[in-house]
């Protein structure tokens, strides 16, 4: 609890913490009496509130109930094999495989593949693949870390440590710093050393793809990943990521070998036993698939646009965030991390909701708060959030750009 004390502070005394939303209005949301335009939300291509995404529940209930309670080693609905099907073909992957969670994936699959050989852990990858090499490693594997994004020395770590398996294991989009690492160097690397590189790109999928000459925005064409944005291959590759940001439902997947895919049906525990995802999600996860072919680019477009409004503000008001890629997770750090509590107050008081980045969710020297654009975000709610950066910039002291050129 002390080396969480700054986080647990904020989950009880801030209002931004641990919240009961009560209402809310496309992005924006009511705590209690208090209306705000809602940054904090994953939902990038504003899919939760599609008419044509929300229309198509119903008709899936009434065929298939609520909630179907084999587990998939028993029997999968229909839809999961449809899902499958459209994943592979979008993906360019050899097979797709679904569970619940990316949370799920990473605490059953991880220690699968890794059995008593190496993971080499990106330092700053996501807790929850770091819980997953903990388990691992508390089942025989040995966990190396390598320099964030740091190839080279994930490379020497490979010569050291010869043997297999051997597991890299990282982000693909960085969910504070909105970056993203040079993943076909790190392919190459696995291919080189005999390993498989396993990669988290929940924050790139939907967001980013291929590129193309006719695309709509700097994004890419059908938000198909970081993969295919970098136009690497899957070869020594498995990809995993969700439908709970982009696509607004709950539902995650693993891009992976069909072998392999065989293989988790009966050593994966959440296939085998846990209950699979609501109808509700497997229906607006369908429809979105085809709101992302008929208009998806467009609504990337319209998420680029307002990212870029909000980054062109903070260079011209000389504030520093490490968002470096235009993807649309903006980093604010403070100059002091102890006005943590009073900054977000201030946010807070103004109308602006946001992610509060606290130690130990962000080293030290990174404590702010996190600003996460939509498509569904209004012009407006985009103009009073840069007025209220304006004022924030004003009154506090905030990382200056001119430090990090």
């Amino acid at each position: 609890m002390a080396a969480v004390s700054d986080l647990t502070r904020l989950t009880s005394t801030h209002p931004m913490m641990d919240a009961v939303i009560d209402e809310q209005v496309g992005r924006r949301i009511r705590i209690g009496d208090h209306w705000l335009s809602d940054f904090a939300s994953c939902n990038y291509l504003g899919l939760d509130f599609d008419p044509e995404v929300i229309a198509a529940v119903p008709e899936y209930i009434a065929r298939w109930g609520t909630h179907p309670s084999w587990s998939r080693l028993l029997g999968s609905p229909k839809p999961y094999i449809e899902i499958e099907e459209q994943m592979t073909e979008l993906l360019g992957c050899e097979d797709v495989l679904l569970l619940a969670t990316i949370t799920h994936i990473h605490m059953s699959v991880i220690p699968v593949l890794a059995g008593e050989g190496t993971i080499f852990l990106d330092s700053r990858a996501h807790k929850t693949i770091f819980d997953g090499a903990m388990l691992a490693a508390g089942r025989g594997a040995t966990v190396v870390r390598f320099r964030h994004d740091d190839h080279e020395h994930l490379e020497q770590l490979l010569r050291e440590n010869p043997g297999a398996p051997r597991i890299v294991a990282m982000d693909g989009v960085n969910s504070m710093t909105g970056n993203a690492p040079d993943v076909a160097r790190f392919q190459q690397l696995a291919v080189a050393y005999d390993a498989l590189l396993y990669i988290d790109d929940a924050h790139g999928f939907g967001v980013i793809g291929e590129r193309t000459p006719d695309e709509t925005s700097e994004y890419g064409h059908l938000g198909n990943s970081i993969m295919r944005h970098h136009d690497v291959p899957y070869d020594n590759v498995v990809m995993v990521a969700g439908f709970s940001k982009a696509y607004s439902s709950l539902l995650a997947f693993l891009a992976l070998p069909t072998k392999l895919k065989e293989a988790l049906k009966v050593l994966a525990p959440p296939y085998l036993f846990s209950g699979p995802s609501p109808v509700a999600s497997l229906a607006t996860t369908l429809a979105g698939l085809e709101v992302n072919r008929t208009r998806g680019d467009l609504y990337r477009r319209d998420l680029w646009d307002k990212t870029h409004r909000v980054l062109q503000a903070l260079d011209a008001l000389e504030i520093w965030t490490p968002n470096v890629s235009g993807y649309p997770i903006i980093e604010i750090p403070l100059a002091d991390h102890d006005e943590i509590d009073e900054v977000g107050r201030f946010l807070f008081d103004h109308g602006i909701y946001v992610t509060m980045a606290a130690y130990p969710l962000v080293p030290k020297n990174e404590v702010g708060f996190r600003v996460q654009v939509t498509a569904a975000n209004t012009d407006e709610e985009v103009d009073h959030l840069i007025d209220v950066l304006t004022s924030v910039r004003e009154r506090f002291r905030l990382r200056a750009r001119d430090l990090h050129l």
